[in-house]
Order: structure tokens, then sequence, then C-alpha cells
């Protein structure tokens, strides 16, 4: 961890799960009613499951590309097969399934690996969006076509192409911070998880009034108001780990956040949709893989794009 304000970055996030770890044990002890035990409980488990998410994005984040996109790949393989698992296989559906698991998944993240972005960024809404519907038809099932090849499409672009775009901040050659950019996927994943952190707590708070209440009840403007501010002035204040002055590491919070309630509030849709709380059980506290990166699938490729666009020459 040659870089200092990496390093810093993570003592932040450590001193921070210390203290939670601590609340969260102080509170198990004094907590006694069943409701607040079942609530202390709940929120214990979370602090667990960051302190494991937090090792295995840090060992990545800090060992460089390779390993970044090998993570970025299995997290995207995961929350593909959560996606796809809610919806039923017919015949025929098993050929584009594969090709989607075990050719499109690794294609897509190798070639973030030798950065072709042209190709990276046509492989899933061109190429992938083609072939897909044509192996379907070969096969010859016309029962809900439409409908089973949309779902599969749809798996690949937020669980795949969309999330992809976190890693490929590694291979964006901003002039004055090169050999710099595991900050800013850094940036990125903290704006997004302190953001909806943040809903979540002035939701709880202050929430009176629900924003989609048949979608996501939980969800107030209270706490989307509140939680987005707070992360954007987060973001802003963390203005001297990126390439960006304060009122554009301003700007690009509020984006990030806005983005990634964005992502929370649609993938919470589907989710009602197939009438299922969660996507999977995989991370304990958190549901599924796709459940804890919904925002983030939302939110990189508008961050990637727009610093790409801005600060790339």
């Amino acid at each position: 961890m040659h870089d200092s304000e990496l390093h810093n970055l993570y003592l932040g996030i450590v001193i921070f799960l210390v203290v939670a770890t601590i609340i969260g044990a102080i509170l198990k002890w004094r907590v006694k009613s069943d409701k607040g035990q079942a609530t202390v409980a709940n929120m214990n488990d979370r602090i667990k499951a960051w302190w494991v998410m937090v090792i295995v994005f840090a060992t990545a984040n800090i060992a460089g590309l390779t390993a970044t996109v090998a993570l970025f790949t299995a997290l995207s393989f995961l929350a593909l097969k959560e996606f796809v698992n809610l919806t039923p296989e017919r015949e025929g559906d098993q050929s584009s399934r594969t090709v989607a698991f075990f050719i499109l998944v690794p294609l897509q993240y190798f070639l973030i690996w030798i950065d072709w972005y042209g190709m990276f960024a046509l492989l899933i809404p061109v190429y992938a969006f083609l072939f897909i519907p044509t192996l379907n038809a070969y096969h010859g099932n016309a029962e809900s076509f439409l409908e089973r090849t949309a779902k599969l499409q749809w798996g690949l672009m937020v669980s795949v192409y969309c999330l992809s775009h976190a890693p490929a901040l590694l291979t964006l050659k901003i002039p004055g911070y090169e050999g710099e950019n595991a900050k800013l996927l850094l940036y990125l994943v903290l704006v997004v998880q302190i953001s909806d952190v943040l809903q979540y707590v002035w939701g709880k708070t202050t929430g009176k009034r629900k924003i989609a209440p048949n979608i996501s009840p939980n969800k107030t403007v209270e706490g989307f108001v509140g939680g987005v501010a707070s992360a954007t002035l987060v973001g802003a204040l963390l203005w001297w780990a990126t390439p960006f002055n304060l009122f554009q590491a301003w700007l690009m919070a509020l984006l990030i956040a806005l983005a990634g309630f964005a992502g929370g509030l649609t993938m919470s849709a589907i989710k009602r949709d197939r009438g299922v709380k969660d996507f999977g059980t995989l991370i304990e506290g958190h549901g599924g893989v796709l459940d804890r990166i919904d925002s983030i699938c939302f939110s990189a490729p508008l961050f990637f794009h727009v610093v790409r666009y801005f600060f790339v020459p």
C-alpha cells in the first residue's frame, strides 16, 4: 500500500467498522426486548458481512487490475445466477444460458483486462443482444419467447455489462492520476454504499412519506433526500482522493447517489414482480450478491462514462 491516500481511506473504513462492532456488542448486551434483540442481531450480522466484504474487496483493490477483474467476474457470475434463477427454464434455454455464463461473462471481463474499450462497450448491448434471441429461436420453442429472451438479456445487462464498468475504471488513463485508479473504484463503492446506509438511517429516523410503497415500502422521501444529500457531502469531502476538484467531486457523488437509488428501486420492482424478498441468501444479513450490488450496477456505467468523457483526453 504505497499510496498513502488509499491507505488512509481503508484505515478510515476499518476504524468505522471497529466502532460499529463495539456498538453492536454493547447493544447485544444491553437490549433485552425480543424485538430489540432481533434488530440488534440483524445489525450485527450485517456488520460481520461488511468485514468480510471489505477484506475481500480491499485485497483485490490493492492487488491491482487482474485481481479486481477476477473478483468482479465472480460477482457477475453469481449475480447473473441469482437473476436467472428467478425465471423458469424452458426447453431450449440451456444453450443460451450456457453461452451467457461461460462465454459472455468471462469474455466481457477479458476485454476489460486487455483494455479493448470498443469491444467491451459493444459485446453485450449489441452482439449478445442479437445472438441470444437467435439462439433461442434456433431451438424452436416459441412459448413465452419474448419474455424468456428479455429476462436473460436483462440479467446480462445489469449483472454483467453494467457491473463490469466498475473494474473498468482501473483502465482509464487520467492525466496526473496515473497509477491511482484504485482510489477511483473505491470512491465509487464508498459513495454508493454510504448512500444506501444513510438512506436507511434517515428513513428509519425521520421517514414518513413513502416514495413507492408498492415497490419498496421502506423507501421514504425523507430517507432519499437525507441519504443522497449526506452521501453527496461525504463524496465531496473525499475530493482529495480523486482527480476531481471539490465541486466536481460533489457533482460526481450526487450522480452516483441518484443512480444508486434508481438501481435499488428498479431491482426492488423486479423482486416484487417475482414474489421474493431477496435475490439470494449468500451474504448473511444482506440477502444475495445482487441485493448488495444493485446500486453499483446502475451507478458504475454512468460514473465510468462521465469520467471518461470529461477527464480522459
